[in-house]
């Protein structure tokens, strides 16, 4: 796998400075699974009581890791918890080895916490069709134990990333009925993003005691405008996991209802659906695709993937090109209900067509130098009816050509 050597200039200048929550440590080392010299195993154990809820890619060819996950996501106990993450092998397309390596993982790790097995997730994220050695992740995990500390977030976050430029973090502090709440969240993702559950792997930790059932509705609510509205290169995943895990340490109840947690979560999960594409793979531009006046959001967000998924949308806008006619084409391809002659275009604040032509106001220089922006924002009014829906996304270069293509090397 190549090393990757540089950070996108899309990248934050720096990692968030993330409040600690309580209820949850993380430790990370150096296991060898795929990489040399650099940590490759994150471990978070969190407190009795946690409740975790999660959603998981649709893939037919999904990991083991993700099976396991899905097989307990729903299971309730009071007991302790733990989120094992390896990078460098997704463990995935592996047939029973990926069963036994995935077993002796959760396995090891409930032993060494002495926590029921059931309450043990794993994750693993890499190369896919290769055998995971699980014995040197399961080697290390008294130095995991002794190394646990709640102040390790941002170690966790670089130890789970792959071709990613730069660890990803975001949070969240809010109050209710008087009372303070912490939300931090990891991710990692740069390729292969075109999420159909959650996307990449993501691991959000609040204080906040809630149940697992209301726990999983706000998260599948918010799943939908977040980490589905995303996509880098139209490919999904076979390991795309999200799990939330609430310590209930504040002892401060929350419900699915309750505006202040949905937002804050909604604020963390957005945040860190955005890093992904800021750090897609050879990305130069963050793309914003806004499609309004649709005839159903179903239909608004059909047309507006069909934009964010167009490798001819893509490349223009990497080559700054204004070149409107490739959005058109896109609109004109997705199968959802659309009218020619009824559409509008808008570069960010800039009408280039409307009425199934080219605006007369329109000019090409205007387009051209809005396209020099690192944020680009496309916007589509069908003028069909009154449903809307936004999706995120970036340009497509030559630097995802090399990365890909040397991934495995």
């Amino acid at each position: 796998m190549a090393e990757i050597t540089h950070v996108s200039p899309l990248a934050p200048s720096d990692f968030p400075d993330i409040p600690i929550v309580d209820g949850v440590a993380f430790a990370t080392a150096e296991a060898g699974v795929k990489y040399a010299g650099r940590k490759d195993v994150m471990l978070a154990q969190c407190a009795p009581g946690t409740t975790i809820s999660g959603v998981f890619t649709k893939s037919a060819t999904r990991s083991a890791s993700v099976l396991d996950c899905q097989e307990k996501i729903g299971i309730s106990s009071d007991a302790g918890a733990a989120i094992i993450v390896n990078a460098g092998n997704a463990n995935a397309f592996t047939g029973k080895n990926g069963v036994t390596a995935t077993k002796s993982v959760t396995h090891a790790v409930a032993a060494c916490l002495d926590v029921p097995e059931e309450r043990v997730f794993s994750s693993s994220t890499g190369v896919i069709g290769e055998p995971l050695p699980h014995q040197r992740i399961t080697e290390k995990l008294e130095v995991l134990k002794a190394n646990l500390s709640a102040a390790s977030i941002r170690d966790a976050a670089e130890a789970i990333r792959t071709t990613d430029t730069f660890a990803k973090g975001a949070k969240c502090i809010f109050e209710t009925n008087g009372k303070t709440v912490n939300i931090a969240g990891i991710a990692k993702g740069s390729g292969m993003i075109a999420p159909d559950m959650a996307t990449m792997l993501v691991y959000i930790f609040t204080d906040a005691k809630i149940s697992q059932s209301d726990l999983q509705s706000v998260v599948s609510d918010l799943n939908a405008e977040t980490f589905n509205a995303i996509t880098v290169d139209s490919d999904t995943s076979t390991s795309d996991t999200l799990l939330v895990a609430a310590t209930g340490a504040s002892n401060v109840e929350v419900t699915s209802e309750t505006e202040e947690f949905r937002q804050a979560l909604h604020s963390v999960m957005l945040q860190l659906a955005h890093l992904v594409v800021r750090d897609g793979e050879g990305a130069t531009k963050f793309v914003e695709v806004r499609v309004t006046g649709a005839a159903s959001k179903a239909d608004a967000r059909t047309h507006a993937m069909a934009i964010a998924n167009s490798p001819l949308v893509k490349t223009a806008i990497a080559g700054e090109d204004p070149n409107w006619g490739r959005i058109v084409m896109a609109i004109g391809k997705s199968g959802a209900a659309a009218d020619r002659d009824l559409l509008s275009i808008r570069f960010g604040d800039i009408l280039v067509a409307e009425n199934g032509w080219v605006s007369p106001d329109y000019k090409e220089d205007d387009g051209a130098q809005y396209m020099q922006r690192q944020n680009i924002q496309i916007s589509v009014d069908l003028g069909l009816a009154e449903a809307q829906d936004t999706v995120w996304t970036c340009d497509l270069t030559h630097g995802y050509i090399t990365i890909n293509a040397d991934y495995r090397s």
